[in-house]
């Protein structure tokens, strides 16, 4: 890669309206040009503009259905690059929130939400953790599953498809947590599993996500992790 191509990728990054639109992309449904419009508080033309630029850089893939134009995250590379910033740019102190929905947003979405395609916050770092003290996955010499793991994967029904370069695992630097949660090919078959049986709800219009009482009770048998690190 030239200096100018990484130039011209940062600056794709550098904009507070693109932004905006690349953090509520990291839930991992496809937006309408409209409905980001009404998120980042811009006129519908300055959207189309801004998604224009992703869209052109690569940074954003599109999707026409009939009249209506949809645009996702191109791929879960862009998902890992965008929370990777997010965490790093994390100010050291934070403002207060300024209303009491800001303030249980924000407390749900750290407790417990999805990063485009798998589990993020407390949740994420806690079945993170509770995978490595169990020998099911390493992180001493990069992120990747053990044996173990991939047995404890397929006791479970879950499987782990390959697609494309995705590693199997990867380490995901968290930013409410600042500890690295497990995405790739195995965090999202979890997120998907934890979805698809129950174990997890999604609430509000974010990310956030809520653990069942089935699911306490499945992750403390499956990985022994205690209810009331999950609420």
């Amino acid at each position: 890669m030239a200096p100018r191509d990484l130039a011209a990728l940062a600056a794709l990054f550098a904009d507070e309206t693109r932004a905006a639109f690349l953090l509520a992309l990291l839930d991992g449904r496809a937006w309408t040009a409209g409905e980001l419009a009404r998120h980042a508080r811009v006129a519908p033309s300055t959207a189309s503009e801004h998604l224009g630029k992703l869209v052109a850089g690569g940074v954003l893939a599109e999707e026409r259905q009939g009249r209506h134009r949809y645009v996702r995250l191109a791929d879960p590379g862009i998902a890992h690059l965008v929370e990777d910033l997010a965490a790093r740019a994390e100010p050291a102190v934070k403002e207060p929130p300024r209303t009491l929905r800001a303030a249980s947003s924000g407390q749900a979405m750290a407790r417990g939400r999805t990063c485009y395609d798998h589990l993020a916050g407390r949740l994420g770092i806690a079945i993170t953790e509770a995978m490595t003290v169990r020998g099911l996955l390493r992180q001493d010499t990069g992120f990747a599953l053990t044996d173990r793991g991939v047995e404890w994967f397929g006791e479970r029904g879950i499987a782990l498809e390959a697609r494309g370069r995705r590693p199997v695992a990867r380490g995901c630097l968290d930013w409410t947590e600042r500890k690295p949660h497990l995405a790739g090919i195995a965090g999202a078959a979890l997120c998907r599993h934890a979805l698809d049986s129950g174990w997890c709800v999604r609430i509000g219009s974010e990310r956030a996500v809520k653990v069942t009482p089935d699911g306490e009770r499945a992750l403390q048998e499956a990985l022994g992790i205690e209810p009331a690190i999950l609420r």
